[in-house]
């Protein structure tokens, strides 16, 4: 088997609308093998994956893959499969995959399977890969590309394969990347809520919502807890002074630096006392009940390793409790109960404590239900006060006690309370959160019964905790669990406000940069901070944050989480999709422009309904309440309607008398609709919705129109206009923004940028395939009348079909009068010249004059070339590469001037 390419798709993408990890796999002569000829594969891969019996497959019932198994299928699937079951044996539970025949190329497969985080889903794909290869007959093994996938698992577990320590390995990597418990269910309750979640970095910072809606959370700290109150709840002494002052009742006792000061202390206090230090946490260097010189000259070295300061307090009586309070009320209350283990009479203390780890609900850190117990100077020192040693035998029933404190954490355990706590009890606990001042506070509360106030019985509030943990309520060891990620994401972000901001997404062969351009103009004449991303950068506001090609969804991410925009409008370009997907799970306005014959032939998108497919991916990733804006006047992106999201509306140029059938139906029946009708100033710019008609603005308003005479201008702005309409930007306002929306180059870099100071006018513009040539095309028409010869500085990336490449010098004999052709410096794969030298056979198949036809490699030397063939009145057209190196050309370039102060031409020496 061979690995073509892989890639992680993060959001909806040409595959699916899921997150997933692609392997495409050349199967090779493994295709002549599919699973039934196999020997005994099925068998040997069910003794190694029997969970792989549950795997309904696409007979939607256990034991449905077994059965695609023993009836033949081919080993890309199987491998989607292995990699599923994978990672279900590391603790992530994931179900979905597919694997599909690539078109044109027998034997190759795009393996898809869901994953949750990255580095786990590439490493299970990696182990599927070697453990179906181990499986086969010797003489057809081998897999090459592996290192596609991810690198080799640690351990050195694939030479040989180790399976069993092979997952364990897998285990390891899913702890390190998975979420915490507590951070899991609030991202699972947002995402239960329809709100987008974004991790922030490889721990537990998230974001929830986008842009300036966006909220923050690590762990139970909300971007709403202050940081006064978490330092105050972080010094004990003062938490304590500030809870015994507003009537809360604490344990006496003070901060000591030395031994001496604690012996004295606990002298001081009557009964046993706790020692701690009075910055910890998690229960680290906490010791109760100690009494005497010796007991407590050791919990002061114990807690003193954890911090500088330490606390000595008497030790209330009374069970442990944990009380959650969020935003004032209390949500939960939970019983703590220290690690401990019961004797039968037979077994040692080290083996009941074996026995007791082997619980599938303890595991390592915080991740499962409980924490395995740790053996440690701290336990023996446990037994050591009891009396006993590891290698003791307790009494049948009796109970060892192993922690002094009962942090879960610390092999605790947890028993739900919340419908017994006495409301003295919940009033008090309240007082104590509020009274710190944190919105999420874990209240450490000892009573005697929690049924009983505490102002009878005695204990109180031990500490107040910021960050708390939440496992011991989500999933208690006894009792009921409690949804309390719930009222904690509802205090963050409450029912019916909005997480999201607007999103415009913006697709299609040409004109994107444009639109998005003009759309940001409407939303910011509307008062509105905009995040752009285009081909020249990401802009927030009239900031260019990022100067970079910037249609991709990296940035697009950039954008999602600026705190300061509150509309994004986003170029969405085919390469991001492919390479990752979406940077969002939906959109409110989804545009396709055109589709047309570019980029064939790349990423495996070989013709115009695969770019159709492609391009679907946006209007498909629109909500229930968006609006799908396609291109009525283009076949191809009518086909996108049947499945796009949302409203669907159309543009076109053909409205008035023209409109077709199609189109007065759809607006018949309450479509919405912007259409140029006829008129003598190029045209007015008309928006349908309902049985509204709305006459914006006349086309030759718009000064990126050049009076109406740039056609593909006029379409970009009706888009533009649907975009605007669908957030509700009133038609005046819109018409405002577009009279003000020109194409200079500081405005619109790149796209029909005129310049007029030599004597001769010259556009620049990143034309760059043919679709966008023949727009161009019809705009020199229009500007003939007014302009001597037309020159053109053609080229065309060099990844394109030698077809298109033709089809471009074709074109461009066509429009222009001399013609200069040129390459980019990349070339983009192909020998230099040769991306000439299709272009001249394009456009002397036309019978253009090859004396008229200019080679040159260069780009500075083209663009040269090109202003110098110019004289008075002529017009120059060149399509860059390196945009603003052009433009700076073009404003630097002095051409030579007659004694009658015409502009001339200065050729080898000769003035023509």
């Amino acid at each position: 088997m061979r690995i073509q390419e892989t890639a992680v798709y993060r959001g909806p993408h040409y595959y699916s609308a899921r997150p997933m990890v692609r392997i495409r796999l050349d199967l090779e002569r493994l295709e002549e093998w599919p699973s039934h000829r196999l020997p005994h594969f099925t068998d040997r891969l069910l003794v190694a994956l029997p969970g792989l019996e549950t795997h309904g497959c696409s007979y939607h019932a256990p034991g449905g893959f077994v059965r695609r198994l023993r009836e033949g299928t081919w080993l890309g699937h199987v491998i989607e499969h292995v990699a599923l079951e994978l990672q279900v044996l590391a603790g992530v539970r994931v179900t979905r995959g597919k694997t599909r025949s690539v078109k044109g190329a027998p034997g190759v497969y795009d393996m898809l399977y869901a994953y949750e985080t990255e580095g786990l889903a590439k490493a299970a794909g990696r182990l599927a890969l070697l453990l179906v290869d181990s499986l086969l007959p010797g003489d057809l093994r081998g897999v090459t590309g592996l290192e596609k996938v991810a690198p080799p698992l640690a351990g050195s577990v694939e030479t040989p394969l180790d399976l069993n320590r092979a997952i364990g390995v897998l285990r390891d990597l899913a702890r390190r990347e998975s979420l915490g418990p507590s951070t899991k269910a609030l991202v699972d309750e947002a995402r239960r809520r329809g709100i987008p979640v974004q991790r922030l970095d490889d721990q537990s910072l998230i974001q929830f919502g986008y842009g300036a809606r966006r909220k923050l959370i690590r762990a139970s700290i909300t971007g709403e807890t202050s940081h006064i109150a978490v330092e105050t709840a972080g010094d004990k002494a003062l938490t304590k002074r500030l809870l015994a002052a507003a009537g809360v009742p604490v344990p006496r006792g003070a901060v000591v630096r030395t031994a001496d000061e604690a012996v004295k202390e606990a002298q001081r206090l009557t009964g046993p006392v706790v020692i701690k230090p009075q910055d910890g946490n998690h229960g680290r260097g906490v010791n109760l009940g100690l009494e005497g010189e010796t007991a407590v000259r050791w919990g002061f070295d114990q807690a003193r390793q954890h911090g500088r300061r330490v606390l000595v307090e008497e030790q209330f009586s009374g069970r442990d409790h944990r009380i959650l309070v969020v935003d004032g009320e209390v949500v939960a209350v939970a019983e703590r109960v220290p690690a401990q283990v019961i004797g039968d009479g037979r077994s040692t203390v080290a083996q009941l404590i074996e026995a007791a780890n082997r619980d599938p609900r303890r595991g390592q850190g915080h991740q499962n239900v409980m924490t395995r117990i740790a053996v440690n100077e701290h336990l023996e020192e446990m037994l050591v006060r009891a009396g006993l040693d590891l290698q003791a035998v307790p009494a049948d029933g009796a109970v060892v006690q192993l922690r002094a404190t009962a942090n879960l954490s610390t092999g605790g355990s947890a028993i739900d309370r919340t419908a017994e706590i006495h409301p003295d009890n919940a009033g008090i606990a309240r007082r104590a959160a509020l009274t710190v001042g944190l919105d999420v506070a874990g209240i450490d509360f000892l009573a005697p019964d929690i049924r009983r106030s505490v102002r009878e019985t005695g204990g109180g509030v031990i500490e107040v905790n910021a960050a708390p943990g939440l496992r011991m309520h989500l999933a208690p060891s006894e009792g009921q669990p409690r949804d309390v990620a719930r009222p904690i994401l509802a205090r963050l972000i409450p029912r019916g406000q909005r997480a999201r901001i607007p999103i415009v997404a913006i697709t299609g062969t040409n004109g994107k940069s444009t639109v998005g351009r003009m759309a940001a103009a409407i939303f910011k004449a509307h008062g509105r901070t905009v995040g752009l991303t285009n081909t020249s950068g990401v802009y927030v506001g009239d900031e260019l944050v990022k100067a970079a090609d910037a249609s991709g969804p990296k940035s697009a991410r950039m954008v999602l989480r600026d705190p300061t925009v509150d509309i994004a409008v986003l170029e969405t370009a085919r390469g991001g999709i492919l390479r990752e997907g979406l940077a969002f799970d939906r959109c409110d306005v989804g545009m396709v422009l055109n589709v047309t014959a570019d980029h064939l032939g790349l990423k495996g998108i070989e013709t115009l309904e695969d770019l159709v497919k492609v391009k679907s991916v946006v209007t498909e990733s629109v909500g229930r309440r968006g609006v799908s804006v396609l291109n009525a006047d283009d076949p191809m992106t009518l086909r996108l309607a049947r499945h796009a999201g949302g409203r669907v509306a159309y543009f076109t140029l053909n409205g008035g008398t023209d409109l077709s059938p199609m189109l007065q139906k759809h607006v018949a029946e309450g479509g919405l609709l912007a259409a140029r009708e006829p008129s003598v100033r190029g045209g007015e710019l008309v928006l349908y919705d309902g049985e509204r008609r709305t006459v914006v603005m006349s086309a030759d308003e718009i000064p990126a129109t050049l009076s109406g005479l740039a056609t593909f201008n006029i379409a970009n702005a009706l888009a533009a206009l649907l975009a605007g309409h669908a957030q509700g930007v009133p038609a005046e306002t819109m018409a405002r923004a577009l009279r003000g929306f020109r194409s200079g180059f500081e405005d619109n870099p790149g796209r029909l940028n005129l310049h007029e100071t030599h004597g001769f006018k010259v556009i620049v513009d990143y034309a760059h395939n043919p679709a966008a040539l023949r727009a161009i095309g019809d705009l020199i028409e229009g500007l003939r009348p007014r302009i001597g010869k037309a020159i053109g500085v053609v080229s065309i990336p060099g990844d394109r079909r030698d077809g298109d490449i033709r089809e471009m010098g074709e074109i461009a004999a066509g429009l222009f009068d001399d013609l200069v052709f040129r390459e980019r410096p990349d070339g983009r794969g192909r020998t230099p010249g040769s991306v000439v030298a299709l272009l001249s056979e394009g456009a002397l198949s036309t019978g253009f004059p090859p004396g008229r036809l200019h080679r040159i490699l260069s780009e500075p030397d083209a663009v040269d070339q090109g202003l110098r063939l110019a004289s008075a009145g002529d017009l120059v057209m060149i399509f860059p590469t390196s945009v603003e190196k052009v433009w700076r050309q073009v404003e630097s370039y002095r051409p030579t001037v007659s004694r009658d102060g015409q502009a001339q031409t200065n050729l080898g020496g000769v003035v023509a």
